[in-house]
């Protein structure tokens, strides 16, 4: 296994460390054990990453694989100890913002456009590009590793499902330096802005911003919840606790916690 900060210029000069491995398993999984084992050595915006990740980790303890090369993993430490435990709830949401207004910054100029899909997948023209996975390192509980996976060079016929899509699948090519500096930089900030409010996603202006980009918010949704049940209506807003509010028939209101959306129409 090898390491180099070489092809990430701009990536460095916003993170403190800069790890790109030829392949990995899981960088999340490398990340957290290496917290765990030196935490010193990975301050606040240390990064991994790689365009080979055999066993990428999404939510709901799902696996995927990808063809190496075919697209972009990478996994941040975050330290939270300024946000209050009440409102972490909210930095899995963050990063999928985040990361949409980065994938928005590759677009500019052309007629594509990227959105957030509750709770932080990000899309591109409507499918899929991005996942993201928030995990609390164990026994250090103000420490959060985030991983996302970035579409970049997958092929049409290479994305697993129909709802997929990639920067090439669109005739886009991603420059992932810019990409994942990009993102850094709206993580940290918007981190920095919850904690100087308290933890407070409405007065920080955290609810809005991320409901800007959220284009559940609006659509009819069909939400395949934890417990096996589906719940259907209209998404209508997030609330302070970064929930979903779904509306049923124009009478009731569910908030969702958890749960895996999918955009009706």
């Amino acid at each position: 296994m090898t390491y180099s900060q070489e092809g990430y210029p701009l990536t460095a000069a916003i993170s403190p460390r800069v790890q790109v491995v030829e392949s990995t398993e899981s960088t999340n999984a490398d990340v957290v054990r290496h917290v765990v084992d030196a935490p010193a050595e990975w301050p606040h915006l240390s990064l991994l990453l790689t365009t080979d990740q055999r066993a990428g980790r999404g939510r709901l303890d799902r696996t995927w694989v990808t063809p190496p090369g075919t697209a972009l993993a990478a996994s941040v430490v975050v330290r939270v100890g300024a946000i209050p435990p009440t409102a972490r709830g909210w930095i899995p949401l963050l990063a999928g913002a985040a990361m949409t207004r980065a994938v928005g910054e590759q677009l500019r100029g052309t007629a594509h456009a990227a959105a957030l899909k509750w709770p932080n997948d990000v899309l591109l023209d409507g499918g899929k590009v991005c996942g993201i996975l928030a995990e609390v390192v164990p026994g250090h509980p103000d420490v959060v590793v985030i991983g996302s996976g970035v579409n970049t060079r997958m092929p049409q016929p290479d994305l697993p499902v129909e709802t997929a899509t990639s920067f090439e699948a669109v005739g886009l090519v991603a420059d992932e330096d810019k990409l994942v500096a990009d993102y850094l930089s709206a993580l940290d900030e918007q981190l920095q802005v919850l904690a100087a409010a308290g933890g407070d996603p409405v007065g920080s202006g955290i609810l809005s911003s991320v409901e800007s980009l959220c284009s559940t918010i609006g659509s009819d949704v069909a939400v395949s919840l934890p417990d096996g049940e589906t719940l259907r209506g209209r998404a209508i807003r997030i609330d302070g606790e970064g929930r979903l509010v779904v509306e049923q028939d124009s009478e009731f209101e569910s908030a969702v916690s958890a749960g895996d959306v999918v955009h009706v129409r």
